[in-house]
């Protein structure tokens, strides 16, 4: 059997917003799927900050619901991370779609509860990571569209119902890679921990080139990150801009 008979363990989060610096995990999910069945974990959180109209618009969480039913942060943060560390000592990939974005954010929440990182509970960066977004952009570089979770979802046929909500994002994540080692035969004959260092320079190799055209376009900001799967954090730059 190759890696996509195997165990794998998907992972998403829905958030207060998207600077993975300042903002805070509101759900997550991590879904464990091996031959013999589905394992679902799903965390509520208060994040102890309010949730932006804009992002409960997005997974339906108000700051209400949050504060009366969610858990505490640094005690649902140590889980997550406990959880897909032990995964990765397993030697089961992580699958995240833009896996940068919650792998980084989920660093800096812990970072901020004064909790271990994921890098530092195994003693390594984190690998084997397989993230459907970067994949799709490396292996059908030049298809127009959209590549959001949905619309790659359609593209492959993956039924996408409920999504955002992290655990059905986690799901249409783990099917979406799946059809895709239909679709690419090459993707499912490469162990996970080459296609990681591919990811890597994919990855890389999209980013300078989107940046590029931002560039000719006269667009402002800084564009797209070129590291992956984590990108690098304001507290490693500088620990004072993270509270």
């Amino acid at each position: 059997m190759g890696w996509v008979d195997q165990p794998m363990v998907g992972f998403d989060t829905e958030t207060t917003g998207v600077d993975v610096d300042r903002d805070r995990i509101v759900t997550a999910a991590l879904v464990r799927r091996t031959p013999g069945g589905t394992q679902v974990s799903r965390w509520l959180i208060d994040p102890g900050v309010e949730i932006p109209a804009a992002a409960t618009a997005v997974h339906g969480i108000t700051t209400e619901h949050a504060r009366a039913h969610g858990c505490a942060p640094r005690e649902a943060l140590d889980e997550i991370a406990a959880e897909l560390a032990a995964a990765v000592t397993r030697a089961e990939p992580v699958v995240a779609f833009n896996a940068s974005y919650d792998l980084t954010l989920l660093d800096a929440e812990l970072r901020r509860h004064g909790l271990p990182t994921l890098p530092e509970r195994l003693g390594h960066p984190v690998r084997a990571v397989l993230d459907p977004l970067v994949l799709d952009r490396h292996l059908d570089r030049y298809r127009r569209g959209k590549r959001r979770l949905g619309d790659v979802c359609a593209h492959y046929g993956v039924a996408a119902d409920g999504l955002h909500s992290a655990d059905a994002d986690v799901v249409a994540t783990l099917d979406v890679l799946t059809a895709m080692a239909r679709a690419f035969p090459q993707l499912a004959d490469t162990e996970p921990d080459a296609l990681h260092d591919s990811q890597v320079l994919a990855h890389r190799r999209w980013a300078e080139s989107f940046n590029a055209w931002r560039a000719d376009q006269g667009l402002p900001g800084p564009g797209a990150e070129t590291s992956w799967p984590c990108r690098t954090a304001a507290a490693e730059r500088n620990p004072a801009r993270v509270a």
